[in-house]
């Protein structure tokens, strides 16, 4: 088919809007067009942003790019503006009179209508295909959209909608041509992955998910990103000890520690609940890395509280942490029934002791793996190293393994190195 138009789509926020993009990249391809990701070029005539609506840094993020291309449009650079994703699906009244500039504002739900204003047509066979614009070596897999969780805090659910899981098969088929197109590595996302399929079957189906994605000829890792820590699935953990392709990785934001913060988020979940889980996983799963977010400077918090959540990242030395400041978001729960009390200044300062606290746990963490043989996933050549991962670190939010090696090491395959410095959030390492 002759290509049209060239269309640069710009994706900003998190990886699930990483794998919308490349949904909707596939089936502009297949309309004719020619698509580039995060392109600077000036050679597309048509930008397409998909933007972030979480919390306040990203909506700002979002907008100035979205304005950055209203600039471009009236200097000639580019003929046709769109927005799509999170911002245009709670904001869309909003951003139609404040940017008129953009010819066309979308939600999250309109992929569609925004393939066929470009003037293609929307395939839904097409569902399972993908334009990737991650590193040819790993790709993420979204599981399933929207959230019922209901945390006093977030947006998500008023952005998204209910959980949905997108049925097995269709995951299963979309991970096998990832494959065929030589993915290594797949990263299961998700506002909720361990709610997957509890919507479609009547039952918590992601241990049965997790090992048909192992099965798959070509996939040496299955990560798991986004679980929830209330009702944790007892065969999740199963199925992390037993097999070899999932790494020994989760994501589990638990956000607090304080019995009185995690009620006040609505977290449906207690201090000791959450002590006895992260027992459970780790006494089954011995070398298993548990990456963790917390929040902090949430309404109410106080003094006392927050030293419970010091002494909580004292005591559980998670391997990966980060943290983030308490910011309001309109038509959320706290934010219509919580007063915002922490001082902007305390929730910084706050910030800063625990990073400072997870900087010493991860030094002395990575301390103790001098000496190690890691099998690692090489990434890239970057200056004088090969750098890459082990099976205990995400891209792009977790550290990486700098290698030292006259001989070019193969991008996107494995090698097994010894583990010769450690700093605070990198690794140093020759190949064995």
């Amino acid at each position: 088919m002759k290509k049209r138009a060239k269309i640069n789509v710009v994706t900003l926020g998190c990886s699930k809007n990483t794998v919308d993009s490349e949904h909707l990249m596939a089936q502009l391809e297949a309309s004719g067009f020619a698509v580039e990701a995060d392109s600077n070029e000036a050679s597309a005539r048509t930008v397409i942003v998909n933007t972030c609506g979480f919390i306040g840094d990203a909506k700002e993020e979002s907008v100035n790019t979205v304005l950055d291309f209203v600039r471009a449009k009236e200097a000639g650079q580019i003929d046709r503006l769109y927005v799509v994703g999170c911002l245009g699906e709670r904001y869309g009244r909003e951003l139609a009179e404040e940017i008129p500039e953009a010819d066309g504002i979308f939600g999250v739900n309109d992929w569609q209508t925004l393939v066929e204003a470009l003037g293609g047509i929307y395939d839904p066979a097409l569902a399972t295909r993908r334009h990737l614009t991650t590193p040819g070596h790993y790709a993420y897999l979204k599981v399933s959209e929207g959230c019922n969780r209901g945390c006093g805090y977030c947006a998500i659910p008023l952005i998204r909608g209910k959980h949905r899981s997108v049925p097995m098969e269709e995951l299963l088929a979309e991970a096998e041509l990832m494959a065929q197109k030589g993915v290594r590595e797949l990263i299961v996302i998700a506002q909720d992955t361990t709610a997957y399929g509890t919507d479609l079957y009547g039952e918590n189906r992601l241990a049965e998910l997790l090992r048909g994605l192992c099965a798959i000829a070509g996939i040496e890792w299955v990560r798991l990103h986004y679980t929830y820590p209330a009702h944790f699935p007892q065969e999740v953990i199963e199925v992390l000890a037993r097999e070899p392709k999932l790494c020994k990785y989760i994501d589990i934001p638990f956000q607090h520690i304080s019995d009185n913060q995690l009620r006040a988020m609505r977290r449906g979940i207690t201090r000791e609940q959450t002590f006895a889980l992260i027992d459970e996983l780790r006494r089954r799963v011995p070398d298993l890395a548990i990456r963790t977010t917390l929040l902090t400077g949430y309404p109410g918090e106080t003094e006392a509280d927050f030293g419970e959540l010091l002494a909580f990242v004292e005591t559980c030395r998670f391997d990966r942490l980060g943290v983030f400041p308490y910011s309001e978001e309109e038509d959320t729960y706290s934010a219509r029934h919580l007063a915002d009390d922490v001082p902007e200044a305390v929730k910084q300062e706050r910030v800063e002791r625990l990073m400072r606290l997870q900087n010493r746990i991860s030094l002395e963490n990575n301390l103790r793996r001098v000496g190690a043989l890691e099998r690692v996933m090489i990434d890239r050549r970057e200056g004088d190293f090969w750098v890459g991962r082990t099976q205990y670190d995400s891209p792009e939010v977790d550290q990486e393994v700098l290698v030292r090696s006259e001989t070019p090491l193969p991008v996107g395959d494995f090698c097994r190195v010894r583990i010769t410095e450690a700093e605070d959030y990198d690794l140093y390492a020759v190949p064995e």
